[in-house]
């Protein structure tokens, strides 16, 4: 673990240094972080063996274009699935695009490339649209043109809202439900309501630069067929991001 954080807060330094290069010439912005999460949950599945885990990345913005980088790392053994502390099981690479329609619309695209451990990787590509109104409503869909062979689509609909307290605390309450629609290498064969998240969370600025982000979310299936794939479960954990 310490040589993952090493060389994460080494990559996060490369990269800020590399952008204020790049601020030169173009205006670029961004943000490295990290985190602890006490599970790897994802789309309601449990992929760390309910065991704690290291999650960090970096974004890089420039006119509605984004570059990130995420990783995952087991921070002890998944004695089920083989992997060890110490050890990356997950890199995406995602590129996006976002534009605002109009004052009211947000669009965006784009493609999440997944380097797994132990599995093919895969590709998944995505439209969101997003509503600049109250509690934020967005539907995203996500489909799987790599290792998919029957649909591959996967919808999520979900809202927010964000509570100012004072100028360094904001409380974020969300909540999303998912549809899945043959996204059978990833999630499942069945087509049908697949899982729902609520979530809580909290972001102090130390700094205008530093924030610290504690977080808590519930997620449980919602089909009969989502049932016997996941379990009702919770993620907590905390993260600590620099923007730049």
């Amino acid at each position: 673990m310490k040589k993952f954080l090493v060389g994460l807060v080494a990559l996060a330094m490369v990269t800020v240094g590399a952008a204020a290069t790049a601020m030169a010439a173009v205006e670029v912005e961004g943000d490295a972080y990290v985190g602890f999460y006490d599970k790897y949950l994802w789309r309601g599945f449990d992929l760390s063996g309910s065991e704690g885990v290291v999650q960090g990345g970096v974004d890089i913005s420039h006119k509605g274009f984004t570059v990130s980088y995420w990783t995952n790392m087991q921070a002890s053994d998944d004695k089920a699935e083989g992997f060890k502390s110490g050890e990356a099981t997950e890199t995406d690479i995602t590129l996006d695009y976002s534009f605002d329609l109009n004052d009211t619309v947000s669009v965006s695209v784009g493609n999440i490339y997944y380097n797994l451990d132990g599995l093919n990787d895969t590709n998944e590509a995505y439209v969101s649209v997003g509503l600049n109104t109250l509690l934020s409503p967005a539907l995203t869909v996500y489909y799987d043109w790599d290792e998919a062979e029957l649909d591959g689509l996967f919808a999520t609909a979900s809202v927010g809202h964000t509570i100012e307290v004072g100028e360094k605390v904001g409380i974020n309450l969300g909540a999303l439900v998912s549809y899945n629609q043959a996204s059978e290498y990833a999630v499942g064969e069945y087509r049908e309501f697949h899982n729902y998240e609520l979530s809580l969370g909290l972001d102090y600025a130390v700094t205008d630069n530093i924030t610290i982000s504690p977080s808590y979310m519930l997620s449980s299936g919602l089909s009969a067929q989502a049932k016997e794939a996941i379990d009702t479960e919770t993620l907590a954990g905390i993260s600590v991001t620099f923007a730049f």
